[in-house]
């Protein structure tokens, strides 16, 4: 009897873990991201300037493109880590354009960092890699 006991306990551990992969760790799902925008493109001339920002199309509901200092840039998915399958789970720039907020559950977060600047949110903005050679942004997980 102790067997099958651990052997249930084994096995619904198993499925815990394969069904956490669907999301990364702060709720998001995962999906794939592989962009390169070039500096000299007219539609990103808000980027050329520290603080600026864009939106573009990728990720999970768009991505936030902040440059964070002249050779750093970040990358946000725009889905909300709070209720994240909300329908209307979608983090917008805000008037002051240095916070992101969900206008659904009203959460707040840095565009500095992506951290949780209100809650009801708990965990930062799914944050993409990046890399920049002084000509081309490379965004990717």
């Amino acid at each position: 009897m102790k067997i099958l006991f651990y052997s249930f306990i084994s096995i619904s551990f198993l499925i815990l873990i394969e069904s956490c992969k669907k999301n990364n760790d702060n709720g998001v799902p995962i999906a794939a991201v592989d962009i390169y925008i070039y500096a000299n493109n007219p539609s990103f001339i808000n980027l050329n300037a520290i603080g600026g920002w864009v939106y573009i199309t990728g990720g999970v509901r768009g991505i936030l493109v902040y440059r964070k200092s002249t050779s750093e840039f970040m990358a946000y998915d725009r889905n909300c880590t709070y209720q994240s399958s909300d329908a209307c789970a979608t983090v917008i720039v805000d008037a002051t354009n240095i916070i992101a907020t969900d206008t659904c559950c009203h959460s707040k977060f840095s565009m500095y960092d992506g951290s949780v600047l209100q809650a009801p949110a708990g965990l930062p903005l799914k944050a993409y890699s990046t890399t920049f050679d002084g000509n081309v942004l490379h965004i990717y997980n």
